[in-house]
């Protein structure tokens, strides 16, 4: 009796949890023209369609460079703050630690207002700027987090006899400590893309007239149009986030961060 229930309750979390998602999947591949479920038949056109529509390759393209440049962004700022927080005593360490994860505990509607009233609005920067300059904020929390992780499984000892035997901080740092946590910083490039690709509260006050972000795009082709291919497309990126995860995990022990 014991079993029973416990296999019904892990049925029910699985279905809670995976349901929506086959329901994505299906609904993406109808026959039909409009979006529904159960589908009206199966088919792949909606998922081939997704690939000839001009806006969402542009706003692919744009979440993908902002995704990638602007993780790359935070992880130079993140990685001489994480090596500082863990190495140094610095007065005020725990504010900063503090400051550095305001991103991510205020919600991000908060956070999408603030930066277009006090940012984008006196001083008037593009709106791919603004973008950028958001999503590298949003990211540098995950990389001070993850890196922080890394660096306190590295032994401190280390980058201290790399510098008796005459090596310079700086060379100690960049011959001994980033090639041991390269782990860390690449689990972090990977969580700070995933996590910049998918945003959407903040990028929906950031974007601005032919700039949009995919899911932005997604958004606003769903006020126009309701055929399956907004829901195919949301399948093909749930893929893509479950393929970047899982070979992360597999290949560098992605959880060991997190």
């Amino acid at each position: 009796m014991r079993h029973l229930a416990t296999w019904t309750i892990l049925g029910l979390t699985l279905t809670f949890l995976i349901g929506p998602f086959i329901i994505i999947i299906l609904a993406g591949a109808s026959a039909g023209n409009s979006l529904a479920f159960p589908p009206e038949g199966l088919s792949l056109k909606w998922y081939l369609k997704v690939f000839t529509i001009e806006s969402f390759r542009a706003s692919f393209a744009l979440s993908m460079a902002l995704a990638v440049f602007g993780t790359l962004s935070a992880l130079i700022l993140g990685v001489p703050a994480a090596y500082a927080l863990n190495r140094y005593k610095l007065p005020g360490a725990e504010t900063v630690r503090t400051i550095v994860a305001a991103p991510i505990i205020v919600p991000g509607i908060i956070v999408g207002l603030a930066l277009l009233r006090y940012v984008v609005v006196p001083t008037g920067v593009t709106v791919t700027l603004a973008l950028f300059l958001a999503h590298t904020a949003l990211v540098l929390p995950y990389a001070v987090r993850v890196v922080s992780s890394s660096m306190q499984n590295l032994r401190a000892d280390m980058e201290e006899a790399a510098v008796l035997l005459g090596a310079t901080r700086l060379q100690a740092f960049s011959k001994v400590v980033l090639p041991n946590i390269r782990g860390g910083v690449l689990a972090a490039f990977i969580l700070g893309f995933v996590t910049s690709f998918n945003q959407v509260p903040v990028s929906l006050f950031l974007s601005g007239p032919g700039v949009r972000t995919l899911p932005i795009d997604m958004l606003a082709y769903m006020e126009i149009t309701f055929d399956p291919s907004v829901a195919a497309l949301s399948a093909l990126l749930a893929f893509l986030s479950l393929g970047i995860v899982f070979a992360a995990e597999r290949l560098l022990g992605f959880s060991r961060y997190v």
